[in-house]
């Protein structure tokens, strides 16, 4: 009852909403449909009318940016698969207009053939080759399991077949295209003449670049008229730019004294009321206290234990006299360092090499670190020790043992490790026990030592020269922006954002609180990089948003390498796809153009003359000789590369004196005193091969015109 009681409140409403569908129907039945149709929505595109799943395309998203192990951002993600299915649809058209079909024993035939495949062991038969039934067997297993819910490596060889297909159907229509490229002997004949006619000329010329630039400028009106003349050439994407003001979180002075009292507060004992207790008790500070990773631990030091040995060279030059020219049980600090404040304890100094050269044979047993042994430890305690013996006082022993027994890489080598550095046997992936014993031996030094990946016999065989190393013990504080100072910044970037939206402008507001204006040119669509600001797709998103105006502007929360901060973002600048909005890109391209076409009226009017001495003399220069030109190689000496200039040349009378001609470098008054025909061939095939050569050659280009032929219509930007 409730329920018809609400829609006999609203039926007024629903009267209305049912009037203007009825109404959508009589003017186009196919509107209701399209008002009801969810497929324009869950489109992520359309690539010649055939619609791509939105959720089947974020799916693939999400599998790429795993398969690239969280390497890959959002975006590039959005258009490598994008790229792949484009790829995919464009050419699944084109191989249906042209009847191309590769079966499963075409596939098949190339997946044997794969070089993976051949040489895989698991492919092998009784005496070493590839055996084929085996492949099908390991095939048929994968399926198995497949059905038995471990899907992921069939999804994989899947895949493997898909792409395999792909690249055949591709490969197949490839080479039906080229078949279709060649030349005519016609052709291959003139190719021969534009190679060897060769051109004797005389010319004037007068460079661009004696008219001061000064004298060139164009307006932005000419500009403009230029750009939509030449259409066609400048038609453009979608593009933003944006001007910003970039706020960084950092801590003030008050918030660097503070850190600093805080971390000098933990040298010394200090007492302090204990609930437990219910009495106050002293608590060891970082001078009095042994137990170094416990001490880091119950006060949050902001980095853990570090145990290693430092070289003078490894510690901050701003603080390694002091460290060391310390004692043992000496506190240093507090110090500022890679924006911590810090105090260290010296716990140890040493004499240690930087690198050390040593060989080893290994005998592990069952429980060792990568071990397939199935010896226990005093089995393999027994045989070391024996082996000790051995090869204690020869060498020659040491190293035909070690490649008897040893299983890792230094098999075959005697057992030499080679060359390991101080900071590479101190560093995690290594073993503490083997570098403290080649570290803190001398150099030829021989034992038994038992690591995590079972017992060594070590020798030293050599070491850099000593040098003292500490060990310290180091309580770290991160010097962070407090509270206060976060506030005071938010207010900053927020009052500037509010008198923005009240229509100052931001050149204004920046010199009058000293702000640097930062700014970012002609942003695409489906950018995500900012200039300044690195992957900050949420601007992007929002400078292209539909109801989006110039001069709108908004305050974002950024976090740039770790640091966090606001930037205030003005729209300043908006161009349509194939707009002809004059951005500093098109700019760039036609200035020069019209500079030059401006610069080579002024010239022409000083090329006055009936003979090239007269013509040179007006122009206060020289007539200048060339000769053994060809089309070929359009150079001129002294010149450069004027290929206009030189194809003007191959069809001017001789003994003619040219009108002005512009060219890439200036203006030219040309007179052709001798042209030498190429002599005649009685075939021209090799010309014709060598253009047909060329021709197949950019085969490689197909797949781009098949691209700018489709009809691609691209949404990501609306989810993305």
């Amino acid at each position: 009852m409730a329920i018809l009681s609400k829609i006999r409140d609203r039926s007024m409403f629903l009267i209305l909403i049912v009037g203007l569908a009825l109404f959508a129907f009589v003017l186009d039945p196919s509107s209701i449909q399209q008002f009801f149709s969810s497929t324009k929505v869950n489109s992520i595109g359309e690539i010649n009318g055939d619609a791509i799943d939105r959720e089947e395309f974020a799916r693939q998203v999400e599998v790429y940016k795993t398969q690239s192990g969280g390497r890959a951002t959002q975006m590039q993600a959005v258009n490598a698969v994008w790229n792949n299915v484009l790829s995919e649809k464009i050419f699944q058209s084109q191989l249906e207009k042209a009847g191309i079909v590769v079966g499963e024993k075409d596939i098949w035939e190339a997946m044997v053939a794969l070089p993976d495949i051949q040489n895989s062991p698991l492919f092998k038969n009784e005496v070493n080759l590839f055996d084929e039934e085996k492949l099908k067997e390991y095939i048929a297993n994968m399926k198995d399991e497949a059905d038995a819910g471990n899907a992921q490596t069939w999804l994989n060889w899947l895949a493997t077949e898909k792409s395999i297909k792909q690249n055949l159907e591709r490969r197949a229509y490839s080479s039906l295209v080229t078949v279709g490229l060649g030349a005519s002997l016609k052709e291959g004949e003139r190719d021969f003449e534009f190679s060897n006619t060769k051109i004797d000329a005389k010319y004037v010329y007068i460079p661009y670049s004696s008219i001061p630039d000064s004298l060139g400028m164009v307006s932005k009106g000419k500009i403009q008229n230029y750009l939509e003349e030449n259409s066609k050439r400048f038609k453009s994407e979608a593009t933003r730019s944006l001007q910003y003001i970039k706020f960084d979180i950092l801590p003030s002075e008050a918030d660097n004294a503070d850190v600093k009292k805080v971390v000098e507060s933990f040298i010394n004992d200090r007492e302090e009321y204990s609930n437990a207790a219910k009495a106050t008790v002293k608590i060891a500070g970082l001078k009095n206290t042994s137990n170094y990773e416990d001490f880091l631990n119950d006060n949050k030091s902001d980095l853990s234990i570090d145990n290693s040995y430092k070289f003078k060279n490894q510690i901050s030059e701003s603080i390694s006299d002091d460290i060391f020219g310390a004692s043992v049980g000496d506190v240093i600090g507090p110090y500022k360092n890679n924006g911590y404040y810090k105090i260290s304890k010296i716990v140890e100094t040493l004499k240690l090499p930087d690198s050390v050269k040593s060989s080893h044979i290994i005998v592990p047993f069952a429980g060792t670190t990568r071990s397939t042994s199935t010896k226990t430890r005093d089995e393999a305690k027994k045989t070391i020790d024996s082996i000790f013996r051995l090869v204690r006082y020869s060498k020659t022993k040491f190293a035909k043992i070690a490649d008897e027994v040893n299983s890792d890489g230094t098999k075959g080598k005697g057992g030499d490790i080679g060359w390991v550095r101080k900071d590479q046997a101190f560093s995690a992936g290594f073993d503490k026990d083997f570098a403290d014993f080649i570290y803190k031996n001398k150099a030829g030094s021989i034992k038994v030592v038992e690591t995590a990946f079972g017992f060594h016999v070590i020798r030293i065989d050599e070491q850099t020269k000593l040098q003292k190393v500490v060990k310290l013990a180091t309580f770290s504080r991160l010097i962070e922006a407090s509270e206060e100072t976060e506030n005071t910044i938010f207010e900053q970037a927020e009052t500037l954002a509010s008198n923005l939206a009240d229509g100052k402008r931001i050149g204004d507001l920046a010199k009058e609180s000293d702000y640097k204006i930062k700014s970012a040119l002609n942003l695409k669509v489906l950018e995500e990089n900012v200039p300044g600001l690195n992957n900050q797709r949420q601007i992007v998103k929002w400078a292209f948003n539909s109801e989006r105006e110039l001069n709108d502007s908004k305050r974002f929360d950024v976090d740039v390498n770790g640091k966090r901060g606001y930037a205030v973002v003005v729209l300043n600048g908006k161009t349509e796809k194939d707009g002809l909005v004059l951005s500093s890109d098109i700019l760039l391209k036609i200035r020069p153009e019209l500079v030059n076409k401006k610069k080579a009226a002024l010239i022409i009017e000083k090329m006055s003359g009936a003979t090239l001495e007269e013509i040179a003399k007006n122009a206060n220069t020289t007539v200048r000789s060339a000769s053994l030109v060809t089309l070929a190689s359009p150079l001129l000496s002294g010149v450069g590369n004027e290929p206009k200039i030189v194809g003007a040349m191959s069809t001017l009378k001789i003994d003619k004196v040219s009108d002005a001609i512009e060219g890439e470098k200036g203006v030219f008054v040309v007179m052709v005193t001798k042209r030498e025909a190429a002599t005649e061939l009685e075939n021209y095939n090799t010309f014709r091969n060598k253009i047909v050569g060329k021709v197949k050659a950019r085969s490689y280009q197909l797949y781009n015109v098949l691209e700018e032929a489709a009809d691609v219509k691209d949404n990501r930007s609306k989810f993305y």
